[in-house]
């Protein structure tokens, strides 16, 4: 791993103590969520910089203790040393801070969005940073139990696929595109209370995707109320209509 440390990047001091958290129950990945100039790819330097510019954004706008990252990495795969190990963030929400560490990679919402293979070699580093110092085994975007479109649509979509590295050749490679939808099966899958619960393999299906996207659910091929109760959360994760009915709305943006 190419750790770059608080003392390289020329970290500021924390404005107060951090408060240590030993151990959690795995990590959350962050974007940076505003424009990222392209250019970044082009020079460590700019990293570097930009680096700075969010400590010093965190600690004089948000009045924060510290950069509120663990870790941070950059789009040539080196990671920054945030906050650092075994302390608590200030990413992941009020909260849920004591849950997850927080990795943040260098990415906008406009400019440079797509990652490179470097970066997601970065990011695999630095989970694996973390579980060697007390995290769980647990890897989950920002979205995930916030109201928030961070890590945006392309790291999202790469962490639900299971984070593959494969393919990825040089550090300008962008990551794969999101699999292929499967076809809607035609068939509004729904629960209602006092009635036969519908069963089949486009159920079985549902729940299986539910399932590769985190959330716990019993794959038996019957949308009984956990699973009604599932799909309402996922919806409302996916910025849609949260009825707990799968129609083909709900079904294609679970994909």
């Amino acid at each position: 791993m190419d750790l770059v440390t608080r003392a390289e990047w020329r970290a500021r001091r924390p404005r107060s103590e951090l408060t240590a958290l030993p151990s959690a129950r795995g990590t959350k990945l962050h974007y940076v969520g505003s424009f990222v100039s392209p250019d970044l790819a082009k020079s460590c330097a700019r990293c570097l910089d930009t680096v700075q510019g969010i400590q010093a954004y965190h600690q004089d706008s948000n009045r924060w203790t510290d950069i509120a990252y663990n870790l941070l990495v950059c789009p040539h795969g080196k990671v920054w040393e945030g906050r650092g190990a075994r302390v608590l963030s200030a990413a992941n929400g009020p909260g849920l801070n004591s849950g997850h560490y927080a990795v943040c990679a260098l990415l906008g919402d406009r400019g440079l969005v797509q990652p490179t293979a470097a970066m997601l070699r970065g990011i695999h580093d630095a989970i694996g940073y973390l579980r060697a110092r007390g995290a769980g085994g647990q890897v989950l975007g920002h979205r995930d139990g916030y109201s928030t479109s961070c890590p945006g649509p392309v790291l999202y979509g790469w962490l639900q696929r299971g984070m593959p590295l494969g393919g990825q050749r040089d550090d300008t490679t962008p990551i794969p595109r999101r699999p292929a939808v499967p076809r809607w099966p035609g068939r509004y899958l729904e629960y209602r209370y006092g009635k036969a619960m519908l069963r089949g393999q486009d159920v079985a299906a549902w729940q299986t995707r539910c399932k590769q996207l985190k959330y716990t659910i019993t794959v038996d091929g019957a949308y009984g109320p956990t699973s009604a109760a599932t799909t309402r959360v996922l919806q409302r994760a996916l910025g849609v209509a949260d009825d707990g009915v799968v129609g083909p709305k709900t079904w294609a943006a679970a994909w």
